[in-house]
């Protein structure tokens, strides 16, 4: 009787521990197969700005990930916001004066992806889109298709062109890029992850204004191009401002104020945000192009990205006091300083408060006064009876500060900009 019990018992241990078997090997099944669905979501939201660039044994220079689709993460935005961000190709010429008096006119801001070969016989215009607060990209440096598509390198080799006479101008590099004619049947994986591993943000659009369909595009066609393109809270508008485009400067202003209706924000466009582009077209895959080697890419790209960041401090002259702001407290984006409004104006002596209920920064510097107003991004500079000084101004928010273009934030204050000047140790602003 005790064996047979003795046996049961053995029989019972058995029995439950073949369940609690089953029960762990299924959890893991469920965990793993859980586990799998994570990584194919993940895959999908790859940040391909973020990724690390390896390049393949045999050093052709191919990086070896896939390309994601997926936008870059930005910062967050109001999801109720409407930003339109106005671009202009193949400038600068006689008609981008005329382009900069209606920007100004309408307070909109813009982006101005110019051409090398441009650029350096128009310098007075570089600097007026500069001083305007509009943004700087490069396009290359002559446009010709057939030498920038046929091998990375050369399409290289024209960005960098570009930089150097645009450096020469404004003494900064461009990070913002667009393909001529866009990327698509343009770029491959190459072109795509080396021109990102180089630092540089590439921009296609999303509309496409039609302005360069054919010669002579009437402006009620590019206004209807424009105006019939379905609404989103970003777009990315596509136009040009080269030779030849008159009935763009004529079709701008009706553009301008379609935007306005449907109450859109006007802004340039910035290293910080999500690049709009092209899928690759399959067609690309099959021109046969050579990769660069991998110790050109080692060369000439990796080492390229550390040309954008402001390794120097930034020593400030304004209204006879000096200070100095050390490499991240202070930024270059699209070709202007960009600074902390409280850290800059409290170290020239000025009192800095926020209203919390009016959504302004007000700033007091002896017997001037500025206010920016963060809901209608506009900044108002008054100084005792002379009338007040009033314009928009690009505001980016950096955890509990608010960044403004140095240049915007001295002249509001009635400064104005008279030197700039670099060496390897530091950057020097004076104003007076």
């Amino acid at each position: 009787m005790k064996r047979n019990c003795t046996i049961s018992q053995l029989l019972l241990r058995s029995i439950l521990i073949m369940m609690l078997v089953i029960t762990v090997v299924s959890d893991i099944s469920t965990a793993s197969s859980s586990g799998s669905l994570s990584a194919s979501a993940s895959s999908h939201s790859v940040n391909r700005a973020a990724a690390p660039v390896s390049l393949d044994a045999v050093g052709t220079g191919v990086p070896t990930f896939e390309r994601s689709i997926a936008k870059t993460a930005v910062a967050k935005k109001s999801s109720n916001e409407k930003i339109v961000y106005l671009t202009f190709d193949d400038g600068p010429s006689k008609l981008t004066d005329q382009v900069l008096d209606i920007l100004k006119k309408e307070n909109a801001a813009a982006t101005f992806f110019v051409l090398g070969e441009h650029a350096k016989h128009s310098p007075e215009v570089i600097y007026r889109i500069v001083d305007a607060g509009h943004a700087i990209g490069n396009h290359s440096f002559d446009h010709e298709y057939d030498d920038l598509y046929s091998n990375f390198t050369h399409f290289w080799g024209q960005i960098k062109a570009t930089e150097e006479v645009l450096k020469e101008i404004i003494g900064v590099r461009p990070e913002l890029v667009r393909a001529p004619g866009g990327t698509y049947g343009h770029f491959d994986e190459t072109y795509f992850n080396l021109l990102e591993q180089g630092g540089y943000k590439v921009f296609d659009w999303d509309v496409d204004s039609g302005d360069s369909k054919r010669r002579g595009v009437p402006a009620s066609e590019i206004v209807k191009n424009v105006t019939s393109t379905k609404l989103k809270n970003e777009m990315i508008v596509l136009m040009h401002d080269g030779t030849g485009h008159a009935e763009t400067v004529k079709a701008l202003p009706e553009i301008i104020k379609f935007y306005k209706k449907h109450g859109y924000t006007f802004r340039a466009l910035s290293t910080e945000q999500s690049p709009v582009q092209f899928h690759i077209s399959p067609s690309v895959k099959n021109k046969g192009r050579n990769s660069p080697s991998l110790a050109w890419v080692q060369k000439n790209v990796v080492p390229n990205a550390d040309l954008f960041g402001p390794g120097q401090s930034l020593v400030l002259e304004a209204a006879g006091v000096e200070t100095r702001l050390d490499p991240g407290e202070y930024s270059l984006r699209n070709g202007q300083y960009q600074v902390p409004i409280r850290t800059v104006m409290e170290r020239l002596g000025a009192q800095v408060k926020w209203d919390q209920s009016n959504r302004t920064a007000v700033i007091v510097w002896g017997d001037v006064r500025i206010i920016i107003d963060t809901k209608r991004e506009t900044i108002t500079g008054e100084q005792g009876e002379s009338s007040a000084r009033k314009g928009p101004v690009a505001i980016n928010h950096d955890k509990s500060s608010l960044w403004i273009p140095l240049r915007t934030l001295l002249e509001s204050s009635g400064q104005t900009i008279v030197s700039v000047a670099a060496s390897q140790k530091e950057r020097r602003v004076k104003a007076q």
